[in-house]
């Protein structure tokens, strides 16, 4: 065989194996783009999926579904209605949002999944205008997050996030988070949780910058931490060898609706 042939047949193989991993990432993980969780009532063009409480991790998401937000309305500030136990209700979601990039072609989309197998925590106390969230809990059930295409979520059981190996991801306040005055008048405020966040069996010390908010009787926190992937151990999945995450980072997403009681 002449060199000229051997080298045809070497570039031949070359883009083969491209092509093929190319057709992986759009057919398997290419993901849609999906807005980022926000609090039900802090804009009417919030974009979030409607994902029912499942244990199946093969149920349907619609990443385009639409959360029809309520209209805010002011809560007695008084200690019998703000202090005391709130409870994550339905509404809640929780997920990941990962950037998916093949080799080093530009990435097209993030890959997102959810679930709202949400469940959690938090005491209140104080009185008047005064109030602190001295402790706070939430748990994520990772068996049930699914995306829009559920050969991805085939994946994430054995890889990235191994659910099959860490069916749960929390977070547990560790400092007393102050109420801003605008919560108790339904206004969304900025507010920062301070906490341990346990994701694919890692505990961290984390800050989540959130946005709470009292209105209709719910309490509800939506915040966002993005993350070194690498921080907990977490490997980028990968078809045929091919790398289909970017920059090593992740995001924690999440929006949590607490009833009293």
């Amino acid at each position: 065989m002449t060199r000229s042939r051997s080298i045809a047949i070497a570039l031949v193989a070359i883009l083969a194996i491209g092509a093929g991993g190319y057709l992986a990432y759009v057919n398997v993980l290419q993901g849609d783009d999906v807005a980022p969780l926000a609090l039900p009532s802090a804009s009417a063009a919030a974009v979030a999926p409607t994902v029912g409480a499942s244990a199946d991790p093969a149920a349907s998401v619609d990443p385009s579904a639409s959360t029809d937000p309520t209209a805010a309305a002011s809560a007695d500030p008084g200690s019998d209605a703000v202090s005391g136990t709130w409870t994550a209700t339905t509404g809640s979601l929780a997920g990941y949002r990962v950037r998916e990039q093949l080799a080093n072609l530009p990435a097209e989309s993030d890959a997102v999944g959810r679930t709202s197998d949400v469940t959690g925590s938090l005491t209140v106390e104080g009185s008047g205008d005064a109030y602190q969230v001295t402790a706070g809990t939430i748990e994520i059930d990772t068996t049930t997050i699914v995306s829009d295409e559920d050969r991805r979520d085939d994946r994430m059981r054995e890889e990235g996030l191994q659910t099959d190996q860490f069916p749960t991801a929390s977070f547990t306040l560790t400092q007393p988070l102050d109420v801003p005055a605008a919560v108790l008048d339904g206004t969304p405020a900025e507010v920062t949780l301070v906490g341990d966040l346990t994701l694919h069996g890692v505990t961290k010390a984390v800050e989540i910058p959130a946005q709470a908010q009292l209105a209709n009787g719910q309490i509800a926190v939506a915040g966002s931490l993005t993350f070194a992937l690498s921080d907990f151990e977490i490997t980028a999945p990968n078809v045929g060898g091919f790398i289909v995450s970017i920059a090593d980072e992740g995001a924690l997403e999440f929006s949590v609706v607490f009833v009293k009681g």
